[in-house]
């Protein structure tokens, strides 16, 4: 028991060195998003290497907690009286969601030879946690799963701020968050508890995604009333980049590219199948809908990971309240939805 405690600790000082290592050499040569992409690419690299790698528990869900404050923080009277504005932009995505799982499920299950379960919860644009959560209760095949979704979380984290800045003509250097110092320290307290109570109540309800929805409800209608007026600050928001880019670099740990090249092959051919969707979807809404900038609708329907694109979304200067709704839209739809379509797809099969 104690070697077994010694080395899970020698594993994780390996990791949090790498990922430190990555926030340097991000820092070094002035890479966007150094505390994210950092410590995501030296993750991945030193996994790719051999080396074992493992995440930081009850430390990494904090991180999530953050971004879930971040979200519900976001959730502004101004958004509520907008809220008119952007359903027409959220009513496509049922459609969006739709589509992705008629094309997803038959490619990662006729050619990738994936049974039904895995097919139909890899095909699945939820958070990547969420959905590799869900497949293994439903009996899917947990390796395949954190594959594609890291596969592409970690694709759509690379391309998405190329796009911006080089389509858009956005810039990355604003401001992640105000510093600790510069708010006050009732708001401080009510977002700290508002975490923490919300990730609690919401773990205790077994709630999916506990750690990210928890605080957003909790954090929602104290921003909504005026209670609040602050996100997190940004000490925690580089706090939580850290930890969400190094829990997406260990999801490769043990990867062996001789392996498994046909399925992150074919992982990547289904972002880009996604990424072609949300273009289209973008010029479509861009066409009819005059209110809201080309960059707000890409980031809307970006099939990312929820806490990546709302850090994208802040510091890029895009409209975070708009962006969010439908993040939450498509996230509220698959997490509830997706057992019970995966039931109709296996019934289905069976019958």
């Amino acid at each position: 028991m104690l070697n077994r405690h010694i080395t899970a600790q020698r594993t994780r000082l390996t990791t949090l060195l790498s990922a430190l290592l990555g926030v340097a050499v991000f820092k070094w040569f002035s890479f966007p998003l150094p505390f994210l992409f950092g410590p995501l690419f030296a993750c991945l690299a030193a996994a790719l290497l051999g080396a074992k790698l493992q995440g930081f528990g009850v430390v990494s869900k904090l991180g999530r907690v953050v971004l879930g404050v971040a979200i519900g923080s976001s959730l502004t009277p101004a958004l509520a009286q907008a809220l008119p504005s952007i359903a027409l932009s959220v009513a496509f995505i049922p459609v969006y969601v739709l589509i992705i799982c008629l094309i997803g499920v038959p490619l990662f299950e006729r050619v990738g030879g994936l049974d039904r379960q895995t097919a139909y919860y890899a095909a699945m644009p939820g958070g990547l946690q969420d959905m590799v959560v869900f497949g293994i209760e439903a009996g899917a095949e947990p390796k395949a799963l954190s594959l594609i979704h890291a596969t592409r979380v970690l694709i759509v984290v690379i391309v998405a701020p190329i796009l911006v800045t080089q389509l858009f003509g956005a810039s990355l250097d604003l401001p992640i968050g105000e510093p600790a110092a510069t708010i006050p320290n009732s708001e401080l307290l009510l977002l700290a508890l508002a975490g923490l109570i919300g990730w609690k109540g919401a773990e205790r309800l077994k709630l999916f995604g506990a750690t990210i929805l928890g605080p957003m409800l909790i954090t929602a209608p104290l921003s909504l009333s005026g209670a609040i007026e602050s996100r997190p600050p940004e000490e925690a928001l580089i706090f939580a980049q850290f930890f969400i880019g190094l829990g997406i670099g260990v999801h490769y740990t043990g990867v062996k590219l001789k392996e498994v090249a046909g399925l992150l092959a074919l992982a990547t051919l289904f972002v880009l199948i996604l990424a072609a969707l949300a273009a289209l979807f973008t010029l479509g809404i861009a066409a009819i809908d005059l209110g809201h900038t080309p960059m707000d609708i890409f980031l809307a329907y970006a099939p990312g990971g929820q806490a990546e694109m709302t850090l994208l979304a802040i510091i890029s200067g895009a409209d975070l309240g708009f962006i969010i709704v439908h993040h939450l839209t498509r996230m509220i739809l698959v997490i509830l939805g997706a057992p019970f379509a995966a039931r109709f797809f296996v019934a289905k099969r069976n019958s």
